[in-house]
């Protein structure tokens, strides 16, 4: 495992201090939200599947260069390092030193990744640079202009012939069980989220993206979907 030396400065992006300081920022979140089983609450049950769907779209031994967008709480990163072959690596970048010291708490020394403080739209690494990008639950956190901007970051950043692999919040059907009652709590805890329910997540690409260059796939009655471009 390595960190970057030295890291460049990065100033929380305000979004981020006014509605997600009790979620990411605060010193006390990742002792309080860093806990499998709540992570899975939070989810409905559907963090293991969420999990497994988007690392089987990656492979069991994902060869070449890989980017996480933003530290997650749970053992995501962990299970994508585990399965990075023995000449590929993964890099994972985070806005939040706090994020990050728990991300190295929870890889091993021998991990082969790599550690980044930077912004989702300033990633600051060269074009074409990753055969595989993967951004999991970030975008519903992210008011629609740095939505837009991390999603053409995370393009920029992949090869021809690379994939972008997205899960997150969806429209549910219309008969969900969850549908209105999750509205009211995704409204109050999560503003952005609702995004997801409006529009759909291919309103944010870039418009050079062709709709055959997308696949997507919707779980637990429509709640979640995964979403992968292929450029």
């Amino acid at each position: 495992m390595n960190i970057e030396s030295p890291a460049p400065s990065v100033a929380t992006p305000a979004y981020l201090q006014d509605v997600y300081w009790w979620a990411y920022v605060h010193k006390n979140a990742v002792k309080i939200f860093e806990r499998r089983w709540l992570i899975n609450l939070i989810l409905w049950g559907n963090f293991k599947k969420l999990r497994d769907t988007v690392l089987n779209e990656l492979g069991t031994n994902i060869p070449g260069k890989t980017l996480q967008v933003a530290c997650v709480y749970g053992d995501f990163s962990t299970c994508l390092a585990e399965r990075i072959a023995m000449d590929g690596w993964l890099d994972i970048v985070d806005v939040l030193p706090i994020q990050l010291n728990n991300m190295r708490n929870k890889l091993t020394k021998n991990s082969r990744v790599t550690l980044y403080l930077r912004d989702s739209t300033d990633l600051g690494f060269v074009d074409a640079s990753y055969d595989q990008v993967v951004v999991f639950f970030l975008l519903h956190e992210q008011p629609e202009a740095v939505r837009r901007k991390t999603l053409s970051e995370a393009l920029r950043t992949l090869k021809p012939g690379g994939r972008l692999v997205i899960a997150d919040y969806h429209l549910p059907h219309r008969m969900h069980p969850l549908r209105y009652l999750f509205r009211h709590a995704l409204d109050w805890l999560e503003p952005f989220a609702l995004d997801l329910w409006r529009h759909d997540l291919i309103t944010w690409l870039p418009a050079c993206v062709r709709p055959e260059q997308i696949t997507k796939r919707t779980y637990f009655g429509g709640l979640y979907q995964k979403v992968v471009v292929r450029v």
